[in-house]
């Protein structure tokens, strides 16, 4: 097994004695582009939080033989493991270009980062092609479209070569052009990367997910393929909430 794998063994997450996460297994291979679904509050977000260092946790959370769990926040952006929100973070006054640039400079020291720039960093330019922003790189964050965020998101964990990363439902609020962008996007970097994408818009998982693990109540329902998970009594029941029939007519 290639050592860029993340397995998750035991997780458990307890708010003031409410269990968010209660033992959960899960582990993803590189190239093996995952998707997290389940209905409001069965833990997905609270899951990728516990990785990143975000909230407490026990179990384990390892990238290869590291051990995340345990470690600050920027020591596990270091290791290689990023992330996205629901609500793109990206600095709205700076240009596409700037932003790439201080997400590039992250490991580097602060008298380097105030030394003028002659040129743009390699790994600046080749997430911008990644992303598909390069006519815009010297436009104001902020006036971007709201799919363009999203990608400029990503593009600023390219350019920390993160190894890992977990993306918060990427295509919310997106047009259907900006999801399949989007979804041809997570191909790319997926092929190379440990890649969890938390969705909720079934035909995107649908059109874009290698594999898929449903979470109900803080644990593990079921894991497989999208055919195997539409096809699984449980998850029609907890999440889809429609019939066998019914989801077979849809996508066939």
């Amino acid at each position: 097994m290639s050592t860029d794998y993340l397995e998750i063994t035991k997780l458990h997450v307890e708010f003031d004695g409410f269990v968010a996460i209660d033992s959960v297994d899960l582990t993803v291979l590189q190239g093996d582009l995952r998707f997290l679904i389940g209905p409001n509050g069965a833990g997905k977000t609270t899951l990728i939080d516990a990785i990143t260092g975000l909230v407490p946790a026990t179990g384990s959370a390892r990238y290869g033989s590291t051990e995340l769990l345990g470690r600050k926040v920027h020591q596990i952006v270091r290791m290689g493991v990023g992330r996205t929100f629901q609500t793109a973070s990206v600095f709205e006054d700076l240009t596409v270009l700037q932003n790439l640039d201080i997400a590039a400079g992250f490991g580097r020291s602060p008298l380097s980062l105030l030394r003028k720039r002659r040129s743009v960093p390699p790994e600046v330019e080749k997430a911008l092609t990644a992303v598909g922003l390069e006519s815009l790189a010297l436009r104001p964050a902020g006036v971007l479209a709201h799919g363009q965020k999203q990608w400029l998101e990503i593009g600023m964990l390219l350019v920390q070569d993160a190894r890992v990363m977990l993306l918060d439902e990427p295509v919310a609020g997106m047009s259907h052009e900006e999801r399949e962008e989007t979804g041809h996007l997570l191909k790319r970097i997926g092929a190379d990367r440990t890649v969890i994408v938390i969705e909720h818009d079934m035909d995107f998982v649908r059109t874009f997910a290698d594999s898929v693990t449903v979470m109900h109540g803080g644990r593990v329902l079921a894991e497989g393929t999208v055919a195997e998970i539409q096809a699984d009594e449980r998850v029609q029941e907890v999440y889809l909430g429609r019939s066998v029939a019914a989801i077979t007519e849809e996508v066939g």
